[in-house]
């Protein structure tokens, strides 16, 4: 599958931007889904999953209630809103097809976009 990431950009603390991930090339109705970011000098770490049906959704503690992930199979797109953004937020942002089964470990996804830069200003 190949997936295609946009929507990142420059904003301002406490602002908001909305992430798209555009997928093609395998059943993307059937990919469960993920989003992770890379800091600068940081590891790449989970941000939230979500499951094919929609379901099965889930976020890492630093972003729970100011982000949200969803999907749309019709458009084989799967977004990431994220509200209330922190300086800690700056990041690459990439989307992933999870492939294995630990879907808040890196190395369960094969597939991954390019990613999209976040950055948030104080």
């Amino acid at each position: 599958v190949q997936l295609q990431a946009s929507g990142g950009g420059l904003v301002q603390v406490g602002g908001s931007l909305r992430l798209s991930c555009a997928a093609s090339g395998r059943t993307f109705s059937r990919e469960n889904m993920g989003w992770f970011r890379q800091a600068p000098g940081k590891e790449r770490e989970f941000v939230a999953h979500i499951g094919w049906l929609g379901s099965n959704i889930d976020y890492a503690d630093s972003v729970k209630g100011r982000f949200t992930i969803s999907r749309d199979n019709a458009k084989n797109t799967v977004y990431l809103q994220m509200n209330s953004l922190k300086p800690e937020d700056t990041a690459v942002y990439y989307c992933a097809a999870l492939t294995g089964s630990s879907y808040k470990d890196r190395s369960s996804y094969a597939y991954w976009g390019q990613g999209t830069l976040v950055t948030v200003s104080s």
